[in-house]
């Protein structure tokens, strides 16, 4: 009987970590809230979208340092309070991850993000759902690197 790889996100407070485990290798990253909001706010970017782009970015990293692949597919549905440039509480929950085709069980596949935005007193929120369905190239160069750290 083969192993899966396991991703396991868990949502404390104001800190997401993502962890990725292979037997008994195993790589951690952590996301903290309030230091990227408190800059994404202050730049006028959007932070459901920004918080998007790095999670994506932060299952890739994690990933790839316990098993360096080509390609991370990634598939996710989101729902929020109002269209993502907008919305202040936005729900993710993961539907995959495989990283050139071997797929990783998900521990903790929902993220709940609540207060992302400042609203004004006569916001009325309107559901919004979609789905990302992506697949993410690792470049040749990235990817030579991990290979280097995995054999040390």
């Amino acid at each position: 009987m083969a192993v899966s790889p396991v991703l396991v996100v868990k949502v404390e407070e104001s800190v997401i970590r993502v962890r990725a485990r292979l037997y008994d290798d195993f790589s951690e990253h952590e996301i903290v809230l309030n230091s990227v909001l408190t800059y994404w706010w202050a730049n006028n970017m959007p932070p459901a979208l920004k918080f998007l782009e790095l999670l994506d970015s932060v299952i890739k990293r994690t990933v790839n340092e316990i098993m360096p692949h080509r390609v991370l597919h990634l598939k996710y549905d989101v729902k929020a309070n109002e269209v993502l440039e907008k919305a202040s509480e936005i729900e993710i929950d993961l539907k995959c991850v495989a990283a050139d085709g071997i797929g990783f069980k998900i521990d903790g596949s929902l993220i709940p993000l609540k207060g992302i935005r400042k609203v004004e007193s006569d916001f009325e929120p309107k559901e919004f759902s979609t789905s990302f369905d992506q697949s993410i190239q690792t470049p040749d160069i990235v990817f030579e690197k991990y290979m280097e750290m995995r054999k040390k």
